[in-house]
């Protein structure tokens, strides 16, 4: 198990400092867009540029989740 961590940016990031462990970069990118989603259903008009990065524990960027997706 490896920790990442999940980093929610747009001009200035709010640094996550626990991390969670998953067993592969897959299983946290995948809980990026679930945590994405429950965001965009708890404030559903949000900052167009907000992001979740998610990083491994080295501190390498996995991840790039979009909050608010642009609309078309």
């Amino acid at each position: 198990m490896r920790t990442y961590y999940f980093d929610i940016k747009d001009r200035v990031p709010i640094r996550d400092k626990s991390g969670l462990e998953f067993v592969s970069d897959g299983a946290a990118i995948a809980y990026s867009k679930s945590l994405a989603d429950k965001m965009r259903r708890e404030n559903p008009k949000g900052h167009p540029e907000l992001r979740i990065v998610v990083l491994d524990e080295s501190g390498r960027e996995v991840h790039r989740e979009r909050i608010y997706p642009k609309e078309a």
